[in-house]
C-alpha cells in the first residue's frame, strides 16, 4: 500500500477553527445563545494566545460534546453545506491544496484528521477532494447526538486513529500547527509543522522537522460572510461548544 498524507484542519488547512467559522451560521439559525457565546469566548482567548494544555483540549472537547445533545447529524451536515461557500472556503489556505496534489502524484492518499466533529470534517474533506476524513465521532441514539464521544480525536487519539488505517506510517506525512498534536506528528516518518505555535516551533527546530508558513488564500475572490463580532466569541471544539445554546423545543 502506498503511503498517505494527514492534514490537521484548524490553522493548518483553514486559517481559523472550523467550529469558530460556523458560529455565524448557527446564530442565523437560532442555535446559539448569548450565554454560550460568552462561555466560548474564554476558550477562544486561550487558543488565540495558544496557551492551552493537552488537558484543556480534552476538557473543552468533552464539554462541547455534552452540549450537542438533541442536535441531529443531518442538521449538522446542513449547517456545514450552507456555510461552505460563504464561510469555510474563504478560509482555506492555498499551500496545503498544492501539497495535496503533490502527494497524489506520488500515489498517496490524503486525509483530514481533526478534533472537530466528524460531520464537519467529512463535509470539508468532500468539498476539497480529500480521500478521507477522521474527526471526533459523537454517539447518536434515536437520531440525535447524546453528547458522548465514541471517538474523540485529540492528542494521542489522533495518532491511534491513523495507526488503525494500516498504512506504513514510516512512509507517511503529517501536517499540524499545534504542540498538542505532537503524538500525531511523531507517529509518522515525515512530520511537518505549519504556522506552528511557539512550543511546536521549538520542538521542530530541535528535531530538524520542516517548518512551513501558509498564508495564501485558495479562493482569493471568495467573500467571507461572518461578522467580525462573531469571530471574537465563537467556539473551537467540534460544534459542541458553539451549539450549546440550541433551541430545543421544536
Amino acid at each position: 500500500m502506498a503511503g498517505a498524507a494527514f492534514f490537521d484542519l484548524d490553522r493548518t488547512l483553514l486559517r481559523r477553527a472550523s467550529a469558530l467559522a460556523l458560529a455565524g451560521t448557527f446564530r442565523e439559525r437560532g442555535l446559539i445563545s448569548r450565554s454560550q457565546l460568552a462561555k466560548a469566548a474564554g476558550w477562544q482567548l486561550l487558543f488565540v494566545l495558544r496557551g492551552a494544555s493537552h488537558e484543556a483540549v480534552r476538557r473543552a472537547a468533552e464539554d462541547g460534546l455534552v452540549l450537542l445533545r438533541g442536535f441531529t447529524p443531518d442538521e449538522m451536515r446542513e449547517v456545514v453545506a450552507e456555510a461552505m461557500e460563504p464561510v469555510l472556503k474563504p478560509l482555506v489556505y492555498a499551500e496545503p491544496l498544492h501539497l495535496v496534489e503533490q502527494h497524489r502524484e506520488r500515489g498517496e492518499d490524503v486525509y483530514i484528521v481533526s478534533a472537530s466533529l466528524q460531520e464537519i470534517v467529512e463535509g470539508i474533506a468532500e468539498e476539497l477532494g480529500f480521500d478521507g476524513a477522521l474527526g471526533t465521532v459523537c454517539e447518536v441514539v434515536d437520531g440525535t447526538y447524546t453528547g458522548k464521544a465514541i471517538r474523540a480525536l485529540h492528542a494521542e487519539n489522533k495518532a491511534a486513529c491513523i495507526r488503525e488505517l494500516h498504512y506504513d506510517l514510516s512512509e507517511c506525512t503529517a501536517y499540524s500547527d499545534s504542540h498538542t498534536d505532537l503524538p500525531f506528528l511523531e507517529a509518522v516518518g515525515n512530520p511537518v509543522v505549519v504556522n506552528p505555535d511557539r512550543e511546536l516551533r521549538g520542538i521542530a527546530a530541535d528535531r530538524g522537522w520542516p517548518i512551513l508558513e501558509f498564508s495564501a488564500s485558495a479562493y482569493p475572490h471568495a467573500r467571507r460572510r461572518v461578522p467580525p463580532a462573531v469571530w471574537a466569541v465563537g467556539a473551537l471544539f467540534g460544534l459542541g461548544v458553539v451549539a450549546g445554546g440550541r433551541r430545543r423545543g421544536r
